[in-house]
């Protein structure tokens, strides 16, 4: 049997798709703006275990050698070091060889 919707059913159904869209869209944003926030913890992280890594090999090398290596290609040959430099930007300068060189990764 055919039963015709009142105004007030319409009006309340097209209020709750509505609603529904709202808070669709509402959930979708929040995750956004949670993945970003993990992204970016990640990507934080990942330059400093880089970081560390480099430093690391670097004291191996003086420990072994007496002297801090002057380029980051010479750890990478010589003692195994391994970086991504597709999705880090790193700088390596060595001031001296009995100094401590200065290690910064930036994420691109």
């Amino acid at each position: 049997m055919y039963h015709e919707r009142s105004y007030e059913d319409r009006l309340l159904r097209k209020v709750g798709i509505i609603f529904a869209a709202m808070l669709l869209f509402a959930l979708i944003m929040f995750g956004l703006f949670f993945y970003s926030l993990v992204q970016d913890s990640l990507e934080e992280r990942a330059a400093e275990s880089i970081r560390a890594s480099i430093l690391n090999t670097a004291m191996q090398c003086c420990a072994v050698e007496g002297s801090y290596p002057m380029t980051l290609s010479y750890m990478e040959e010589n003692y195994g070091l391994r970086v991504n430099d597709e999705d880090f930007l790193i700088t390596y300068e060595a001031f001296a060889s009995n100094v401590l060189p200065t290690v910064t990764v930036v994420p691109r």
